[in-house]
């Protein structure tokens, strides 16, 4: 608790020499390889800041690409993977209005990606789009498409942004695949766990295994993200910070975290 309330304090404080000396520390001890966030709060976000949902939402897609320039820092601490549940199928049931706002910002920062992707270029970042593509509007399908090509050749590092994505048709999709291919092979084939792994969104993406999985908010519940690739040895961490709010100081806290679990076993 003590250690919290310091970093709260130095939230606004800290220098960029500061956050070096930080990172060198922390990178000491073990790192996972891939992290995972549930960006949530930006609606309860936006009432609280008495803004309307879409600024709500703009402020999360902001963050989101704070979070980008952040792979910097995951770079330095080795972090190979970063994945983050920026839409849901599921979303696309609330108002039109809405939904068309967060279509709008989606396409609007997968433009700015491209026409700035000097820093992807720079830290060798992979970008992924992970989902039913095919269900977004087409102006940001071609946005997707051309982010995506512009860093084919990266092999650093890898954000997978998830939109639209739940884990259910991710995992009904590698299930259907498996089977006919197995169809294919005949009677005696025999489907493993293997096979379905491997055709996961994420897989296919050259994604490791999932490490630590974070969700902002305070909701604590998955919401139909990773759920296959949390099955296993995933460390879950919710924060009370809303994600348009949720910078280095609030991860720090969780890699110190991480870092204990795996000494400890």
């Amino acid at each position: 608790m003590l250690v919290r309330r310091a970093l709260n304090w130095l939230k606004d404080k800290i220098t960029s020499k500061a956050q070096q000396i930080l990172l060198t520390i922390l990178a000491a001890g073990p790192i996972p390889k891939h992290v995972a966030f549930v960006m949530d709060g930006n609606r309860r976000y936006a009432r609280r800041n008495q803004k309307n949902i879409s600024q709500g939402h703009k402020d999360g897609f902001v963050a989101l690409k704070r979070s980008i320039q952040m792979l910097e820092i995951c770079l330095r601490l080795d972090v190979k993977c970063v994945s983050a549940y920026a839409f849901s199928i599921e979303n696309f049931k609330r108002l039109p209005e809405e939904v068309d706002a967060l279509m709008g910002l989606a396409e609007e920062k997968l433009v700015e990606l491209c026409d700035h992707g000097d820093l992807l270029d720079q830290y060798g970042v992979r970008l992924n789009v992970v989902g039913r593509t095919e269900l977004l509007p087409e102006s940001v399908q071609q946005a997707v498409r051309r982010a995506e090509s512009l860093t084919r050749h990266h092999h650093k590092a890898i954000f997978n942004l998830c939109m639209p994505y739940t884990s259910r048709d991710e995992m009904t999709s590698a299930v259907q695949f498996c089977v006919q291919n197995a169809a294919r092979e005949g009677p005696n084939a025999i489907i493993t766990e293997d096979d379905i792994d491997a055709q996961l969104m994420t897989s296919l993406g050259g994604s490791p295994p999932l490490d630590i999985l974070i969700r902002t908010s305070g909701v604590k519940r998955l919401s139909d993200f990773l759920l296959w690739q949390c099955c296993e040895n995933t460390q879950l961490q919710f924060t009370t910070t809303y994600w348009p709010n949720f910078g280095l100081l609030d991860f720090v806290p969780i890699i110190l975290d991480y870092q204990l679990k795996v000494w400890r076993s």
